[in-house]
């Protein structure tokens, strides 16, 4: 009998610690919903964001909307964030995700559902921040200073020929730019808004500019406006320059290289006089019988 009692207990312990060992081999297998969804999006390039790193699991997105039928994406996929963008074309509309948590090898006839959290609403009309503008080109003629503005990019393509869609294209009339301009040197800012991709704003005659722009959509209660764009200078100067002829510009250069050569030779003149003077004193003042 305890012969028998030493047997069982012994493999009860084998099997232990088999199973111990299996367990450290496997890591940790434990199945973790996802945390901390966020989305982020510029220009209605959409990214979905998670946490944690899944260990011995897989994560599958799904897609969800007021006028969308639901639509799996970056199925089976060991990363922590999910490219959504071509899930939420219709960019109006009101989406949530669901990131389900799902085993390797799993049953195909296991019809429950694996464990998933859902996401925040996200709206790309309404919620993705409008990207930086670029300021395309700028002339400052007289009293005038002109301002044009490249509306940025989206990565959805027209139909037709394949170009990417503005993001004019997408909020139309809803959008505008302000242009914040200031005399160079000076503290005193003024600003301008249009709704076209020009400026045409009076300014002061023979007066250097500096300039920004920022993209807007009023119709939002937040993330209205987009971040500034660099900031540019005019200048009268050099602009005046570029307009005059080559003869014009020539004969100038012509007439600053004769006047730099005049000054140089009267140095060099004056300088021979200022050494010759005291030579001549002193042969002055030796008598004659020396």
């Amino acid at each position: 009998m305890a012969g028998a009692a030493n047997s069982s207990r012994a493999l009860l312990l084998l099997l232990c610690a088999l199973l111990y060992l299996a367990r450290l081999s496997s890591g940790n297998s434990e199945v973790m919903k996802a945390v901390n969804i966020t989305w982020s999006s510029i220009n209605f390039k959409t990214i979905l964001q998670w946490e944690p790193k899944p260990v011995n699991y897989f994560y599958t997105v799904e897609i969800d909307g007021d006028r969308l039928v639901r639509k799996k994406i970056c199925i089976h996929t060991s990363a922590t964030e999910c490219d959504v963008t071509n899930a939420l074309k219709d960019v109006k509309d009101v989406y949530v995700a669901r990131i389900y948590s799902e085993v390797p090898n799993r049953d195909p006839d296991d019809f429950d559902i694996p464990p998933y959290e859902v996401s925040s609403e996200f709206i790309p009309y309404a919620q993705t921040e409008i990207g930086v503008p670029t300021i395309k080109s700028f002339e400052q003629k007289e009293k005038t200073l002109k301002v044009e503005i490249a509306d940025p990019l989206t990565p959805y393509r027209f139909e037709g020929n394949g170009s990417f869609r503005s993001i004019r294209d997408i909020f139309k009339d809803d959008l505008e730019y302000t242009l914040y301009y200031w005399k160079d040197q000076s503290t005193g800012k003024k600003q301008e808004n249009t709704k076209s991709n020009l400026f045409e704003i009076r300014i002061d005659k023979e007066k250097n500019y500096c300039f920004y722009v920022q993209a807007t959509v009023p119709s939002r209660s937040t993330d209205r406006s987009s971040q500034k764009s660099s900031v540019k200078c005019t200048s009268v100067r050099r602009d005046e320059l570029d307009g005059l002829e080559l003869e014009v510009i020539l004969i100038i250069v012509a007439v600053a290289v004769g006047i730099i050569a005049l000054i140089i030779i009267l140095s060099v003149v004056a300088y021979k006089c200022t050494r010759s003077k005291p030579a001549a004193t002193k042969k002055e003042s030796v008598p004659l019988n020396a």
